[in-house]
């Protein structure tokens, strides 16, 4: 309650804030923000922040602009041309900054602009993947959970395509294609990313799955973790990591190692939790993605998987 009161205050008086440091340092909210914070998730916050609170209608007219357009899967290519370059000269024309005095200033925007629009962007192509259903008709899913056996099970030949093999890499019943209802290819695509990326990991935790006592079913919490990954990158509580990348631009992959880098933690977690059985599950998902929270709520939060255990 007291932060909502204080937020109205602030959204009050901002317009008289901003206006008096325009006044005291000859520098607008967005020239502040890039020289007075250092690069990463802090400042690409600040600024996001900055301009979705900008009354200048030149800038709400931009933010329509590049939300639309990201909507559409644009390449990176002209995602330069008409995100990052359109943004950044417009708010030099609108703030009336020239970038042969301000130097620095067009960079660090753009690399701002980039991690916000390119987040946006990368959405649409996430949510795209989970909206896709698993058809079992498709040549190119079929391949692909194919795949996914073979560099699980790498010693062990698939017998059929609808067999209780299946429940041995920790799908439910003979056919997985019921399992990828919730979050679609997205869940496949995620798993198999995982295999491909770090084979030795993937099989080390499917290991882990087996425990008499502490085991669970590696596909579907594979497919839980997906859920968890998706919520927290659409709700915008991953930000924090994405916009620490070092000036990458948000690709597919970056969610994937996201994904990966929150599987191989909940496994880990789950070794430590030794929980009686499979039961314990929701408590125990529920404990890590609290501790995943906290951690994102620290500006200098950036998740990097640990390839120690790929040599086991």
């Amino acid at each position: 309650m007291l932060n909502h009161y204080f937020n109205v205050v602030y959204l009050a008086l901002r317009p008289l804030i901003k206006w008096f440091l325009h006044k005291f340092t000859r520098l607008c909210e967005l020239q502040r923000l890039c020289y007075g914070i250092e690069a990463g998730a802090k400042r690409v916050k600040k600024v996001e922040r900055s301009l979705e609170l900008s009354r200048t209608p030149q800038l709400r007219n931009l933010r329509v602009h590049l939300d639309t357009t990201v909507e559409h899967g644009i390449d990176e290519v002209v995602f330069r041309s008409e995100i990052t370059n359109r943004a950044v000269n417009t708010i030099l024309l609108v703030k009336r900054i020239n970038p042969k005095v301000h130097l620095t200033f067009p960079k660090s925007l753009g690399q701002c602009v980039d991690m916000i629009w390119g987040y946006r962007r990368l959405y649409h192509i996430v949510e795209e993947m989970r909206t896709e259903p698993y058809d079992e008709e498709n040549e190119e899913h079929e391949k692909k959970l194919i795949e996914l056996w073979d560099l699980l099970m790498t010693e062990t030949p698939l017998e059929s395509r609808v067999t209780k093999q299946w429940q041995d890499i920790g799908f439910q019943g003979d056919d997985p294609k019921t399992d990828f209802r919730g979050m679609g290819m997205l869940g496949l695509e995620n798993l198999l990313y995982f295999a491909r990326k770090y084979p030795g990991t993937a099989r080390h935790l499917l290991s882990h799955s087996h425990h008499p006592h502490h085991g669970y079913t590696f596909a579907v919490v594979g497919i839980n973790i997906t859920n968890m990954a998706y919520r927290l990158f659409k709700n915008g509580d991953a930000k924090t990591h994405f916009y620490n990348l070092s000036d990458k631009f948000p690709r597919i992959e970056n969610f994937h190692q996201f994904y990966c880098y929150l599987f191989f933690e909940f496994d880990r977690y789950w070794v430590e939790a030794k929980p009686k059985s499979i039961m314990e599950f929701s408590e125990v998902h529920r404990k890590f993605e609290h501790d995943i929270l906290r951690a994102l709520g620290n500006n200098k939060c950036l998740f990097k998987m640990n390839m120690s255990i790929e040599n086991i």
